[in-house]
């Protein structure tokens, strides 16, 4: 950290609202560390816990106008945001699926002897990586992240229209590509 200046809260609230980088900077140094232990004391996977901190930083950024000072503290204020989006995580149906099947995945193949075809073994990753910006990070989303279609349109904030559009033109494409 190479501002050790210290904030009153009305001047990181100020300084927040206009998007001053280096005030975003120390709310994480001075602020992530209990924000990660509320997220991790929902969430107890910490990789997963990581990302949600992550993502609670995008949106403590993206809604720092809507802070009202009149409502409470900025640190209850970004303590709820964590705990929401921790909430949100443990709702969601990409974390129940991973919940229910982490432990069931590692155990199976080891009894059975089975392996586990690698999709970059098989060069789909590489083919996938050929196409548009646009259609491989659905690509990436829906078939090796395992979102819906839906979660996707939110994700990104495309009309889910869209995203099925570009799926279907994607996967055309990586069909004729593994035909040559």
């Amino acid at each position: 950290m190479q501002d050790s200046k210290k904030y009153t809260e009305a001047e990181l609230v100020s300084l927040l609202k206009e998007r001053q980088q280096p005030v975003f900077s120390y709310l994480y140094d001075n602020y992530s560390g209990a924000l990660f232990s509320v997220i991790n004391a929902i969430i107890p996977d910490k990789d997963t816990a990581g990302d949600v901190l992550q993502e609670v930083f995008v949106k403590i950024w993206k809604q720092s106008a809507t802070y009202d000072a009149t409502k409470g503290r900025l640190f209850t204020w970004m303590m709820n945001i964590a705990r929401n989006a921790s909430i949100d995580m443990l709702r969601s149906k990409n974390y129940q699926h991973n919940a229910q099947n982490r432990e069931l995945t590692g155990n199976v193949y080891e009894q059975v002897g089975t392996t586990v075809t690698n999709i970059d073994q098989i060069g789909l990753r590489k083919l996938v990586h050929t196409l548009k910006s646009e259609q491989k990070v659905l690509v990436e989303l829906s078939y090796f992240e395992g979102y819906t279609q839906d979660e996707i349109s939110k994700m990104l904030n495309i009309p889910l229209g869209t995203v099925k559009t570009r799926l279907r033109a994607a996967l055309l494409q990586l069909r004729e590509l593994v035909k040559n």
